[in-house]
C-alpha cells in the first residue's frame, strides 16, 4: 500500500468529487496520504480533512508566495493547529524565486520563523524550494535544521545538492516529475539517493506523471512513480512501495 506524503485535496480543482475520491483511495492501494496547508486558510481545511477521513493526515504551513500578509498572529493559530491529532508536519515553507512574490526578504523572514515554530512544536518540516537552492540551503544549516528531520518536497535540483540535503537527514520527495522525458536530473538524483532517503508524493493537482501529463493529478497515479523509481534502482515496484512506506512512516514518524 503507497503513502502519498505531499497533496492539497482542500484545492477547488477537487471540489467536484472531493469526497468519493478519497474515499476510494484504499480499494485503489493508496494506504494514507497527507494532505499539506499552503496558506492559512489551506492549513484550516487541511485539519478538517484530518478529521473528516481515517486515511488523512495533515501539515499546516505558508507557501513562501502566500507570505506576504503573514503576521505574528497567523504563527500562534498554525501552533494551535499543529497541537491537532493528526497534524504531523510543518509545510510546505521555503523560498520560492521563479515566482519571486512576495520580495525575498519577506519569504526569507516567514521561512526563518517557520522553521522556528518546527522547533517549537517538534514536527519535522516539509520544505518548498524552487530557484532557491544556495538560500534555502545556507538558511537550513544556519536553522540547524537537521535536528527537525523533514523532506525536500518536489525535489528539484543536483545530485551535489541532494546530497547536502541527505547529509542533514532530510528525505527527497519524488513525484510525477520523475516520468517527465525531460527529467534528466533528476533521473540521476533518484539513482544516486539510497531508496532509504526517498518518499513518493503527488503535489496534486499538480504535476500529474505521464501518461497523465497536464491533467489533474491524484495519488492514484502514484504507480506510475513508482514503476519509474523502481526502473532508475534496479528494483521491483513492490520493493519501493515497501521501501518507501516505510521511509514516509518514519519521516511523520507515524
Amino acid at each position: 500500500m503507497i503513502i502519498d506524503t505531499h497533496a492539497h485535496y482542500d484545492d477547488e480543482q477537487f471540489d467536484i468529487d472531493r469526497e468519493e475520491l478519497l474515499n476510494s483511495m484504499k480499494e485503489n492501494g493508496i494506504e494514507l496520504l497527507v494532505n499539506v496547508g499552503a496558506d492559512m486558510e489551506s492549513s484550516e481545511k487541511t485539519v478538517e480533512l484530518t478529521q473528516q477521513y481515517s486515511h488523512v493526515y495533515g501539515a499546516v504551513g505558508v507557501h513562501p508566495n502566500c507570505t506576504l500578509d503573514l503576521a505574528e498572529t497567523d504563527i500562534e493559530r498554525l501552533k494551535e493547529l499543529a497541537a491537532m491529532p493528526k497534524i504531523v508536519a510543518i509545510g510546505e515553507i521555503g523560498l520560492d524565486y521563479y515566482w519571486d512574490d512576495p520580495e525575498r526578504d519577506i519569504q526569507r523572514k516567514w521561512f526563518d520563523r517557520q522553521m522556528e515554530l518546527a522547533r517549537e512544536v517538534k514536527l519535522p518540516m516539509i520544505i518548498h524550494s524552487r530557484d532557491a537552492a544556495k538560500d534555502t540551503l545556507d538558511m537550513m544549516k544556519t536553522a540547524h535544521a537537521g535536528d527537525m528531520s523533514g523532506v525536500v518536497h518536489c525535489f528539484s535540483y543536483s545530485v551535489d545538492m541532494a546530497r547536502e540535503y541527505l547529509n542533514m537527514g532530510f528525505f527527497l520527495g519524488i513525484g510525477g516529475v520523475i516520468t517527465f522525458k525531460n527529467a534528466k536530473k533528476l533521473k540521476e538524483v533518484v539513482e544516486y539517493a539510497p531508496i532509504e532517503s526517498i518518499v513518493i508524493e503527488t503535489d496534486c493537482p499538480y504535476l500529474a506523471p505521464e501518461p497523465n501529463r497536464g491533467k489533474r493529478n491524484s495519488s492514484l497515479y502514484l504507480p506510475n512513480v513508482v514503476e519509474e523509481i523502481a526502473r532508475i534502482k534496479g528494483l521491483e515496484a513492490e520493493q519501493v512501495v515497501e521501501l518507501t512506506k516505510q521511509n514516509a512512516l518514519k519521516l511523520y514518524r507515524l
